[in-house]
């Protein structure tokens, strides 16, 4: 029988460290991927209301520093591991989130996907977040929410 396979996805966030540190330590043997999806929808968020269609250099410096955070994002988790005696494979994909979570996932054949939650106060803390919830309903396999 093959190995564990655990899909970690990883923002920049505690609580993705968190679920990355859970994952490690609560699977010894498994292949751990720590996964980024670029989102292209973020990008929308730098445009000034009314600024008009930006150029193509303008999404191209979008993109390039989106793909930097990515792999700022990963080698942290790289670190991660290597804190705790483990290598770990990273991959990144593009696209929603969600969708590309769960892509990843079925891609993987992964057996457990484990992924941090919001630590919200109040009655949101009931709620998982939107990616968080988005994974666990959709998900193909098993998923573990740390928070």
């Amino acid at each position: 029988m093959s190995e564990k396979t655990v899909l970690v996805p990883v923002d920049d966030g505690p609580l993705s460290n968190d679920a990355l540190e859970y994952a490690l330590d609560r699977n010894p043997d498994a292949e751990i991927v720590a996964f980024h999806a670029v989102d292209p929808a973020e990008a929308s968020q730098f445009i000034a209301p009314g600024a008009g269609v930006p150029s193509e250099a303008y999404w191209s410096e979008i993109a390039e520093e989106a793909e930097n955070r990515a792999e700022d994002i990963l080698a942290d988790a790289r670190e991660v591991a290597e804190s705790r005696g483990r290598e770990i494979r990273t991959e990144t994909g593009h696209g929603q989130p969600v969708r590309s979570v769960v892509e990843h996932a079925e891609s993987l054949d992964a057996d457990e996907i484990v992924i941090g939650s919001h630590g919200r106060e109040g009655i949101s803390r009931v709620l998982l977040g939107s990616v968080a919830e988005g994974v666990v309903r959709r998900a193909p396999c098993p998923v573990t929410v740390v928070r």
